[in-house]
């Protein structure tokens, strides 16, 4: 199984370096020298990482076959993915994006949208759906809102605070003069 750990941003400098949008919780491990990289819609099937450095929030990659910008431009949009065993690893509440996808969204027994995605941030994640009308809903992906995962029922339960899912709705919104 493939796991999904960045996207490559825009060229950082002349010597090849890039930079990304961390999609893992463990940065310092998955982008480790020598740590192999595969490349989805890059112009290279596999990279190889030279170095990781962190510019204030975020991080700066270079690679030992990209040596300059030209060549690091190439990259840019390209996922990185690394390969994963398909066993869990624990029974923690920690869950891949692969495994929430098209999860049916469900309050007080109704469902109320689909999960479109999973956004990682560092203060914490949030869960992304597409509610009834086709608007998108963030969501902390936090205990207190969203207190079960069940993929084998095809199910997420929520519990969100009174008035969130409708706090950037049409219908909630004052006009503006």
């Amino acid at each position: 199984m493939r796991l999904q750990v960045a996207r490559i941003g825009k060229p950082h400098g002349i010597r090849g370096e890039v930079t990304v949008q961390v999609q893992t919780d463990t940065p310092e491990e998955r982008f480790s020298a020598g740590q192999e990289l595969i490349v989805i819609d890059g112009p290279v099937k596999s990279l190889t990482v030279k170095n990781a450095r962190w510019n204030k929030t975020i991080l700066l990659l270079s690679f030992q076959e990209i040596n300059d910008r030209n060549q690091a431009e190439t990259l840019r949009g390209a996922r990185l993915e690394i390969e994963v065993s398909d066993e869990p690893e624990d029974d923690s509440d920690e869950w891949y994006e692969h495994e929430l996808l098209d999860l049916k969204v469900m309050l007080e027994g109704e469902q109320v949208g689909v999960i479109t995605a999973l956004r990682t941030n560092p203060a914490q994640d949030l869960l992304v759906f597409e509610d009834a009308e086709g608007n998108e809903v963030y969501l902390p992906f936090v205990d207190e809102f969203v207190p079960e995962v069940d993929p084998e029922a095809g199910i997420v339960v929520i519990t969100p605070p009174a008035g969130l899912l409708t706090l950037n709705s049409d219908d909630s919104t004052e006009e503006e003069h």
